[in-house]
């Protein structure tokens, strides 16, 4: 008998059985390592962790080791550089392009899917801040599309999730500078909802997240520190505006309560400016109210000064200014005046095309550094508000149209529909966000 070999307590006196010689991590039988049984004890070795069953997979080691093979073997991103390099290439491609990278084979596929190649863009400046439109279109459904005010072309993106695509009254906000959120609204059929998705722009794709406390419509939500708030609105069953507010942390993953507004409300308008959540709509009693939210002391106080007395056109705030724009004559750029607590007078675009509601100012947000207006025509323009120049006749650059949708009714339709009386629109946006990849 050779050495090395056990005697085993359950086989008969003067038997000795000689272990197998096969690696542990080829056997797949059920084998309690504390207790050392399996059904058919005698197939055990006592004192080792190897089966001696005939029916061993004999690929299982042959497929481990030829995946290390694979890995250590394959190809690298770009031929004749290392992998570090080509990454250093690779993370210089426009944006507008990774679609196409990443059918060019599967490791470069993983790279632009992942957050490694897209946080080296951020971290080295090279990211590129696209407008995300969403529109109501003439059936009723939900559509949006990307602008990419480098090259000025629209690209197509995944359909909205089928819970989205006729909702009515939903938020949306963007988180991490990559990612968009809807939540909440209204389903034609199973009326107010809690359910929130959202889109990465460095994936392309939509992925599920944790619903809201409440179910709510036509509510007022905006972004503070990264984080997502939501107060006010409607929910069917319910003769009032809602007071109840909630906030959304993505490093915690959760929905949280916050202090109630001091009255139910409907909001039609915010923003954010100086650290405050300003909030403008209709009360319970369809009255005009303003509210501001201070998420440092987590209360509500109500506002009557000047800056939401005529406020009513969207407006952003961008580099501690806070600036509203108005398009139903022309485009008039207001900037406010904490010192004289009013609206002033900042730029005037000195292009009138009429008062129709496709040429009305849909979203007013910062783009690279300057203001982008969406129209909703899906026109759109950039203003430069850091130039210390100020009229549009000696800086032609300040105002600068950069795209448009060519199937939208044209300049001359609009201005037709506007003196025969017919301004109401077929399709209209209902939100407009920018997205960093």
């Amino acid at each position: 008998m050779e050495r090395g070999a056990e005697e085993s307590p359950n086989a008969p006196r003067g038997f000795r059985l000689q272990a197998p010689l096969v690696d542990s991590v080829s056997c797949y039988c059920k084998v309690d390592a504390s207790l050392k049984t399996v059904v058919g004890a005698r197939r055990f070795v006592p004192g080792s962790k190897i089966c001696i069953q005939p029916d061993i997979n004999p690929r299982a080691h042959k497929t481990k080791n030829s995946r290390r093979e694979r890995t250590r073997i394959q190809p690298p991103l770009l031929p004749g550089l290392p992998d570090d390099l080509a990454i250093a290439c690779l993370i210089r491609v426009p944006r507008v392009e990774h679609r196409k990278l990443r059918l060019v084979c599967k490791r470069w596929h993983r790279l632009l899917s992942g957050n490694y190649y897209y946080s080296l863009r951020k971290n080295l400046g090279m990211a590129e801040e696209w407008v995300y439109v969403m529109k109501r279109d003439r059936d009723g459904k939900i559509s949006w599309h990307a602008f990419d005010p480098t090259y000025q072309v629209w690209l197509p993106l995944p359909p909205v999730p089928v819970e989205y695509s006729e909702a009515r009254g939903f938020g949306c906000a963007v988180l991490s500078g990559c990612h968009l959120y809807l939540f909440g609204g209204e389903d034609p059929l199973r009326g107010s909802m809690r359910r929130v998705v959202f889109y990465s722009a460095r994936t392309n794709k939509w992925h599920p997240a944790p619903s809201m406390l409440r179910r709510r419509h036509c509510f007022g939500s905006c972004v503070i520190d990264n984080c997502l708030y939501v107060a006010g609105g409607e929910c069917e069953g319910i003769q009032r505006a809602l007071r109840s507010a909630e906030v959304y942390d993505p490093n915690r993953n959760r929905w949280s309560s916050i202090t109630d507004m001091s009255t139910g409300m409907v909001p039609f308008i915010g923003v954010v400016y100086n650290g405050k959540w300003y909030l403008k709509g209709l009360g319970s009693h369809r009255q005009v109210m303003s509210e501001s939210y201070d998420p440092e002391n987590s209360c509500w106080n109500p506002v009557n000064d000047g800056m939401v007395s005529s406020w009513r056109n969207p407006s952003t705030t961008m580099n501690g200014q806070l600036y509203s724009i108005d398009c139903r004559d022309g485009c008039k750029l207001r900037v406010y005046d904490e010192a004289a607590d009013s609206w002033i007078k900042f730029i005037d675009s000195k292009l009138h095309l009429g008062s129709s509601r496709a040429l009305e100012a849909a979203a007013l947000i910062p783009l690279n550094g300057k203001l982008c207006i969406i129209r909703n025509n899906m026109s759109i323009s950039l203003v430069d508000v850091s130039s210390p120049d100020k009229h549009v006749e000696s800086n032609p650059h300040l105002w600068e149209n950069v795209g448009g949708k060519g199937h939208f009714r044209t300049m001359v339709t609009n201005i037709l529909s506007s003196i025969a009386g017919r301004s109401g629109l077929k399709s209209h946006i209902v939100h407009c966000q920018v997205l960093q990849a």
